[in-house]
């Protein structure tokens, strides 16, 4: 057999085929790096029927100066990670993802969130009204109460590799 041909009998295919969870998360980390936010840098994918919805990341609602330019007005406040979210100037990610869906028309209904962090109280609640059934995070948050809430609304939430795949 000649040098440069290749007996594909012989070739193995070595990649690793990521799960849908996996190949989702994935995602929302690139989604992340859009982010705009000086504290936590977030990603989300809301996914039906492994098909992706909507995207989101945490930052300024468009047309508003970003953090990166003005600062974060909680790091200055010395405010702690999950509290008074309300001084903030950005839109978390899962917000921004809900956002995208509605301004799309596109139902969120039945779907799963990926999302880098786990949902603070005030996505969760909106989180909880769009009806969207499973939450896949890939790190925790400090927001006992929006875990607690999840669970009493039986959304399912699942931190990546503690479950089987979608």
């Amino acid at each position: 057999m000649a040098e440069n041909v290749v007996n594909t009998s012989e070739k193995r295919d070595v990649r690793v085929r990521p799960d849908w969870d996996e190949y989702f998360m994935e995602i929302a980390e690139v989604v992340r790096k859009r982010s705009t936010c000086l504290r936590r840098s977030v990603g989300a994918v809301i996914v039906k029927d492994r098909r992706i919805l909507a995207t989101g990341y945490n930052g300024a609602p468009s047309g508003i100066r970003h953090c990166l330019e003005t600062g974060c007005l909680r790091e200055q406040l010395g405010v702690p990670s999950g509290e008074r979210h309300e001084l903030c100037r950005g839109i978390h990610a899962e917000q921004n993802a809900i956002v995208q869906a509605a301004y799309l028309g596109v139902s969120i209904s039945g779907s799963t969130l990926y999302c880098t962090n786990q949902p603070c109280i005030l996505c969760a609640k909106m989180l909880i009204n769009a009806d969207v059934e499973r939450i896949v995070i890939k790190e925790g948050y400090p927001d006992r109460a929006a875990a607690d809430m999840l669970k009493e609304a039986g959304i399912r939430v699942e931190m990546l590799g503690e479950h089987s795949a979608e």
